[in-house]
């Protein structure tokens, strides 16, 4: 009794040799830099918008967002310019900002 057992525990534990193979997840693309913590942050929500505060923001970052971030919308918005990576960061986790100044609020929607 015992022998069948061991066998019966061996046969559940092993896998058919049918088995389908998990599909690779795809690979997403790294961020590196001083934004990479709203990266991060963007990439790991399942929402479709995320609403951030300039407050949460920073509370990510942990530093100040700079002035042109609090009155300028084409700081979120414009292309970036060589040298400016802040844009990089929700652009590499497939997001566009649309920022709300008087409420100080930033929307992240998903690029399709």
């Amino acid at each position: 009794m015992l022998n069948f057992l061991r066998a019966w525990r061996l046969r559940r534990i092993s896998a058919p040799s049918n088995a389908v193979p998990a599909p690779e997840r795809p690979k997403t693309p790294s961020f590196h830099g001083a934004y990479s913590p709203l990266y991060g942050y963007l990439e790991h929500r399942y929402a479709v918008t995320v609403v951030l505060s300039f407050f949460d923001i920073e509370a990510l970052l942990g530093f100040p967002l700079p002035d042109a971030a609090r009155n300028n919308d084409g700081w979120w918005t414009a292309p970036v310019l060589a040298g400016d990576r802040h844009a990089d960061a929700w652009g590499a986790a497939h997001r566009t900002a649309k920022p709300n100044l008087m409420a100080g609020t930033v929307a992240f929607d998903r690029v399709p």
